[in-house]
């Protein structure tokens, strides 16, 4: 098996990212392949980790993907490389709910039977810090919790005290510390993080990363802790579903700039092994859509801070419309649903017409829609057969208001605890496919087909 490590933390913003990143980073820099991976539904943590790996940064969800076939992604995705670092989300033991550990890395870890790095927040603590260790090695003892990494410690004497706190509790190594250093920030907004698509100083970031981490922790450490990676038990595990491909090769559309940027790689590599042809393009800098195009893929990103260069693009507003209007499949994401509608309202209040083929605008809130999802499909479509159920993930500032209450809606949403009425979510209208829920079609590895079949049809 190829050498792996999971890099968690007690709690979200300990600095897993730039840690992760910036192992990634140096591991790069003395050689090795590295296979970078995300714990949990997150989008923009994985442009840092492709970054600093140069390879697809790839998303390991528990809940909205079934468990079992994880292992087998990760085989997919790790061919040639020397070592596989994946960053946890949020705390090492937080996931889709209270009860158990579904969805979180302690979940995932196991699943791989990967070693666990946990990093510890040193900013508010010193010897306390031993206490938190030693609780997160005593809640789970199947758990293979190899060691820690101090971080943002004051400087040497306290780096050095917290690691010898740690250690004495837990009988766990710390594998070194790092200092609080303005240039590890990393630059976020309303969703999170900034995404490495966008302008901005990424390279100056991520050699900072390196030359700390390198300079702090003890890499070859870490990297025998990787090696001591256990197969998962084979009786727990599920190949990946074999699906035929379609003939005829169509043309699917994809956005990809920086207002849509949120798309799981496996999505698109999907649509590849059945057939479908994948053409990227610009709605802020095309003019119109790729040569023969038979079906769009309108991913989610951060349409509202761009909404001045969408609106602008005329000619894109109105090739996609026309594509929407002459009924090629459209399947829009988040993001793509924003854009879908007759306007954007951004944060200042600025109103910004966009392609106008759902009614009704979208309005940026102050009210953050965050949360797994279990859809069932609201009606037959070229995706969906009524009825169906599938596990999604929603994040979102925005509103849709001014939807139509008679514009039939693509999914019901229901309760997670079974008690309350499912809501509707999102809007199937021709063969435009919209909804803020974001899928992973390894979930539903069918819809992949379905999709090439629509796009074969609309040719």
């Amino acid at each position: 098996m190829v050498p792996t490590l999971v890099v968690a933390g007690t709690h979200s913003g300990v600095g897993k990212t730039t840690i992760t990143t910036g192992l990634m980073a140096a591991w790069r820099a003395r050689g090795l392949t590295v296979q970078p991976f995300k714990v949990g539904p997150d989008y923009i943590d994985p442009t840092y980790h492709a970054l600093a790996a140069g390879r697809p940064g790839r998303t390991l969800d528990a809940w909205m993907v079934p468990p079992e076939r994880l292992p087998a992604l990760v085989a997919r995705a790790v061919a040639g490389a020397d070592v596989a670092v994946v960053e946890g989300v949020m705390g090492l033991y937080d996931g889709f709910g209270y009860a158990d550990e579904t969805g979180s890395t302690a979940q995932v870890a196991k699943l791989l039977g990967a070693p666990v790095v946990l990093v510890l927040d040193a900013r508010a603590m010193a010897r306390s810090a031993g206490a938190v260790a030693l609780g997160y090695k005593a809640f789970d003892p199947a758990l293979n919790l190899a060691g820690f990494i101090v971080n943002r410690v004051a400087g040497e004497r306290h780096g050095k005290g917290v690691a010898q706190a740690v250690e004495a509790a837990t009988g766990l190594p710390v594998f070194g510390w790092i200092p609080r250093r303005q240039a590890l920030h990393v630059p976020e907004r309303h969703l999170g993080l900034v995404p490495t698509v966008e302008p901005g100083r990424w390279e100056t970031f991520t050699r900072a990363a390196s030359e700390t981490v390198a300079s702090h922790l003890d890499l070859d450490r870490l990297l025998e802790v990787a090696r001591l990676v256990r197969p998962a038990d084979a009786g727990e595990l599920s190949p990946l579903p074999a699906i035929e491909p379609v003939e005829g090769a169509p043309v699917v559309a994809v956005a990809r700039d920086e207002a849509f940027s949120f798309f799981y790689p496996e999505n698109l590599e999907l649509l590849q092994e059945v057939g479908a042809r994948l053409a990227f393009f610009s709605p802020m800098r095309d003019s119109d859509l790729p040569p023969g195009t038979a079906a769009l893929v309108l991913s989610g990103g951060f349409p509202e801070v761009y909404a001045r260069q969408l609106s602008a693009n005329a000619a894109m507003r109105r090739a996609i419309r026309a594509a929407c209007e002459r009924g090629l499949p459209v399947y829009a994401e988040c993001g793509g649903l924003m854009y879908l509608t007759e306007a954007i309202v951004d944060q200042e209040g600025h109103t910004y017409p966009m392609v106008g083929v759902l009614p009704g605008r979208a309005v940026m809130t102050g009210r953050l829609t965050l949360g797994y999802r279990l859809a069932e499909a609201a009606g037959e479509s070229w995706l969906f057969r009524e009825g169906e159920r599938v596990r999604g993930h929603e994040f979102h500032y925005s509103a849709w208001e001014g939807r139509p209450d008679d514009l039939p809606p693509a999914y019901w949403l229901l309760p997670p605890d079974g008690q309350g009425e499912p809501r509707p979510e999102g809007a199937r209208l021709g063969n435009v496919w919209a909804s803020y829920v974001h899928l992973h079609f390894w979930a539903k590895p069918e819809l992949a087909r379905r999709f090439a079949e629509a796009a074969v049809g609309a040719n």
